[in-house]
């Protein structure tokens, strides 16, 4: 243990640091000008990580926290934090990943895109059904082992694949959400209704996904271990009965004993079985297990950064790569002469078609398959080589495949979008054969978490004469 160790920077992935007889030590949940005492969990030659035990003293940046749940259930971790004082760290954990991973000459950045909304901000949320609830360190009491035992909803407490933080207020989607989930809890109460033991994989209410939109639209799609028809009609009936918000009310039936939902056959109650989301005048068809950006809001700054960096002025062909079902193809479409987009998911590319289609942009190709191999002689001949590329690539960022595919197309600009500016970095370094870093900025996302958005222009550079 360490004793009085004074907190000093921002590290990143929401952990701080300080220095101990030569020792970067990275310590979680703590912000700097705390003071504490520190559990070691893991020591290095060089550097050592822990989380506090004992706080001396508290930064002064340090505020209240305005959730009930928080330093519980881990969905935020820096709500002790001003927004102002978190976007800071954000940006400086962009820097200091493109500096000292990517190792590239970079221009000066654009200060980050803070979040007008820091609060009920997401549009999707899925909670999990349990029969074990997690319970705090330091909670031993018999009242307290007993409430462990209780069947609760909430999130999945981190580190724990069996336990659950029962929720009973999140402000990360609108309220709309809460009332949705206390009520088909208490309902379950009442009529005695199993909540799902994930070691027995036994149970009958098992999770709940949650799609609030910004047209109003609202779906909810509620997952049921078992086939039992007259409790699900039963269930089913209530929630349409008591919320005549939700637009579209959907059951799924899993048996497996995982949660993924990839291979699992929605199947519609009531409603259309969609909803529509709206960026900008952009509409966008979103079924149950239809990926689309979190943050209504700020996806739609992040697209628009994305179409600013991309430079069009009408001539150019997009390929939009990772394009998922569409929609930054779709958003940046009225400055391109054609949009490209490339993904994997086939499934994906059907809602992308639709989505095009549902907003009457006829001037775009959606191709299912891996970029490395869609894209070839023919297809260029077919579709164009691509003026801009706009990547869009998972946390693990791009394989390495992908970046030398993108250093033969040789498009003028590429826009890459990252969820993660770490492996951003490692492929801005490999890009960097090719390619000069002309912009940087980031996009807060996610609100009182570390997690961050970046976006960064590319451009070809002069052939060496």
């Amino acid at each position: 243990m360490l004793r009085n160790v004074t907190v000093e920077a921002y590290a990143a992935e929401g952990k701080s640091l300080a220095r101990q007889e030569g020792k970067v030590v990275f310590i979680e949940k703590v912000v700097p000008g705390d003071v504490v005492d520190v559990q070691v969990t893991k020591s290095k030659k060089d550097w050592a990580e822990g989380h506090p035990i004992f706080f001396h003293s508290f930064s002064k940046e340090r505020v209240e926290p305005f959730c009930q749940h928080f330093g519980v259930c881990g969905g935020c971790q820096w709500q002790m934090l001003p927004y102002e004082q978190q976007l800071v760290f954000k940006q400086q954990q962009v820097m200091d990943n493109l500096t000292r991973i990517g190792k590239v000459s970079l221009p000066p950045f654009e200060p980050i895109a803070g979040a007008q909304q820091t609060g009920f901000y997401r549009n999707k949320l899925e909670y999990t059904f349990s029969t074990k609830e997690y319970l705090p360190p330091g909670t031993f009491s018999k009242d307290d082992r007993a409430r462990g035992e209780r069947s609760v909803v909430g999130f999945h407490a981190k580190g724990f694949f069996d336990k659950v933080v029962a929720v009973e207020k999140c402000w990360l989607q609108d309220d709309l959400t809460n009332a949705i989930r206390n009520t088909i809890r208490d309902y379950a109460y009442e009529k005695g209704l199993t909540f799902y033991d994930i070691r027995a994989h036994v149970g009958f209410l098992r999770t709940m996904q949650v799609r609030i939109c910004t047209t109003g639209e609202v779906m909810v799609n509620i997952v049921l271990g078992d086939e039992s028809e007259k409790k699900r009609n039963a269930l089913l009936a209530f929630v349409q009965q008591a919320f005549p918000q939700i637009t579209t009310l959907l059951y799924t039936i899993n048996v497996k004993m995982n949660d993924s939902m990839h291979d699992l056959d929605p199947q519609v109650y009531a409603g259309p079985g969609y909803v529509i989301e709206q960026l900008e005048d952009f509409r966008f068809k979103i079924g149950p297990k239809s990926f689309f950006q979190t943050n209504t809001a700020q996806g739609a700054e992040l697209y628009r950064i994305t179409r600013e960096f991309a430079a069009l002025d009408g001539s150019q062909v997009v390929y939009d790569l990772y394009c998922g079902t569409g929609s930054i193809g779709i958003f940046c479409s009225r400055g391109a002469k054609k949009i490209v987009g490339v993904e994997m998911i086939a499934a994906a590319i059907d809602d992308a078609r639709e989505n095009a289609a549902l907003n009457g942009i006829a001037h775009t190709h959606f191709a299912a398959g891996d970029v490395i191999e869609v894209c070839d002689d023919a297809f260029f001949a077919t579709h164009g080589r691509p003026d801009v590329i706009i990547t869009d690539p998972p946390r693990a960022g791009m394989h390495e495949k992908l970046v030398r595919k993108i250093l033969d197309m040789e498009a003028p600009i590429v826009v890459y979008v990252s969820c993660n500016p770490a492996t951003q970095a490692r492929d801005l370094a490999l890009l960097d054969e090719k390619y000069a870093v002309t912009r940087v900025r980031p996009v807060d996302m996610f609100p009182h978490t570390h997690h961050i958005e970046n976006v960064v222009q590319l451009t070809l550079k002069s052939p060496v004469t």
